[in-house]
């Protein structure tokens, strides 16, 4: 099945064509070269004077609309609708290329506990933008002190939790899973960070007590591409492509409780390391 492809496909592939010297009219090295120091020496005048005022001010004024909308109850109108937007805006401008593959296995009939790797701060805009699901995501305490973007995420139902204070974290996670409605998805990255070095790290267990807990599926998602965006650590941004995977639902076994949660983990972390294991990281390290 080919993967969809997002609306920023053009300008990205134009852009990385120039990159890695793959353009129709067979450009060589050197010219691949000389592209990329272009790239270099004006993107970041693009980022700084567009990308980011731009991301900031829509940002704002994305948080007031869905303050609104949420106390006027279209909470999830103004979830998938305005915040996804939100995050297709900043796609378009950066331009990142979307590949969607796997939104045919969403039924939206059925809630979630979604878990994805976790790579870039891209992973944000890619999986909130094109997975298609209504999600409430968890969020480190950190976010929750940001101005508008605070104050939106609560409006929408995003969880805050203190990684320091587990049990707080663990009620909190168990009282949003609770609460799901219908056909929405509770967004977890199961390592807990990005990873710095673009490897697949170890995961945490809280997503999959909440699942077990609550007898609800896992929704493997797997994301690539988007650590060649924004690397951890860093506030260079360049063009590129982000690849989403939406696996197949993964349900909690009937077992004891300890073991069900190994087992989940074991088998979600496997799906996602299988699909990452076919799409090896390019030479630069990107992935």
């Amino acid at each position: 099945m080919q993967p969809k492809t997002g609306p920023t496909e053009s300008a990205a592939e134009y852009v990385e064509d120039r990159i890695e010297g793959r353009a129709a009219d067979g450009s060589s090295d050197c010219r691949s070269h000389s592209s990329s120091n272009w790239l270099d020496t004006l993107y970041p005048i693009w980022q700084w004077l567009v990308l980011v005022p731009v991301v900031v001010l829509a940002t704002v004024l994305a948080a007031l609309v869905v303050i609104v909308m949420s106390l006027l109850g279209y909470r999830r109108a103004a979830n998938t609708r305005v915040a996804a937007s939100w995050a297709r805006l900043i796609a378009w401008l950066t331009p990142m290329r979307v590949e969607l593959e796997g939104s045919e296995r969403l039924d939206p009939e059925q809630s979630y506990v979604v878990v994805a790797n976790h790579r870039s701060q891209y992973d944000i805009p890619l999986i909130y933008g094109f997975c298609g699901l209504d999600l409430r995501w968890v969020m480190k305490s950190e976010i929750g002190r940001v101005p508008f973007v605070a104050q939106g995420c609560r409006a929408i139902g995003h969880i805050f939790i203190n990684r320091g204070r587990p049990d707080q974290a663990r009620a909190a996670i168990n009282e949003a899973v609770a609460c799901l409605p219908v056909g929405t998805g509770v967004l977890f990255f199961a390592e807990g960070t990005r990873s710095r070095s673009g490897e697949l790290m170890a995961f945490r267990k809280g997503a999959f007590r909440a699942a077990v807990d609550r007898n609800l599926p896992i929704l493997p998602m797997t994301v690539s591409g988007t650590r060649s965006i924004l690397p951890p650590g860093s506030l260079r941004v360049r063009p590129g492509r982000g690849r989403l995977v939406i696996h197949e639902p993964i349900w909690p076994q009937a077992l004891p409780h300890d073991d069900a949660v190994s087992d989940l983990c074991l088998r979600t972390r496997r799906t996602i390391a299988a699909e990452l294991e076919t799409r090896p990281a390019r030479p630069d390290g990107a992935g």
